[in-house]
């Protein structure tokens, strides 16, 4: 079902983006306030349409590969955003290590993909906690001001850096799971899948 309600909730997330992005740059001072919400909302949104998609049994070959591509998305322009915000070698580490591992578990679930494996890549509880740590993170940057007596901004620090080394753990696991196909230790030939060509880039 391309229009059911967990793609349109999925098809609105990336449709927030430009909205973040536009309220990121308002010079007033409100808008860290509105961007962090906008961003909040989003990332709440990312558990919402997985969930009507198992409650409402309306999954689809669409929505399983819009919703981590919306879920890159938004995280990939909050982090350079904030960035460009705050261009700090301390802010960028975690933010290279975080993409970077975004781009690596990526084209590492596509290659198992097409060796007929994909399952062996599949979501772990370690990416779970991460991406909830993550968006947590990433709120409280982009929200900046201190709440009472929390340094909101310090402990989105603290909590990135978190999310960064959960990033690389799960990477490792991802990795050790699929070590076997990559290293050719199982032959592919006995898949149904066609082994990939080489990339031209």
């Amino acid at each position: 079902m391309i229009y059911s309600i967990p793609n349109i909730i999925t098809l609105l997330r990336i449709a927030l983006i430009p909205v973040f992005v536009g309220i990121f740059y308002l010079p007033w001072g409100w808008s860290s306030l509105a961007c962090a919400a906008v961003f909040g909302l989003a990332a709440g949104t990312d558990w919402l349409d997985g969930y009507l998609a198992r409650r409402l049994e309306q999954t689809s070959p669409l929505g399983a590969f819009l919703d981590p591509v919306a879920d890159k998305l938004m995280v990939a322009a909050a982090l350079i955003l904030l960035v460009e915000a705050d261009p700090t070698p301390a802010l960028a580490i975690p933010v290279v290590i975080i993409i970077g591992r975004e781009i690596t578990v990526s084209a590492l679930r596509e290659w198992m993909a097409e060796l007929g494996e994909r399952a062996t890549v599949a979501v772990s509880a370690i990416g779970k906690v991460k991406t909830v740590t993550q968006m947590i993170a990433i709120t409280l940057l982009i929200y900046r001001d201190d709440l009472w007596v929390v340094p909101t901004y310090t402990t989105g620090y603290v909590l990135l850096y978190v999310a960064a080394v959960l990033t690389l753990w799960s990477m490792v696991v991802y990795l050790r799971a699929a070590w076997p196909s990559l290293n050719g230790e199982k032959d592919p030939a006995k898949d149904e899948a066609p082994a990939p060509e080489p990339d031209a880039m």
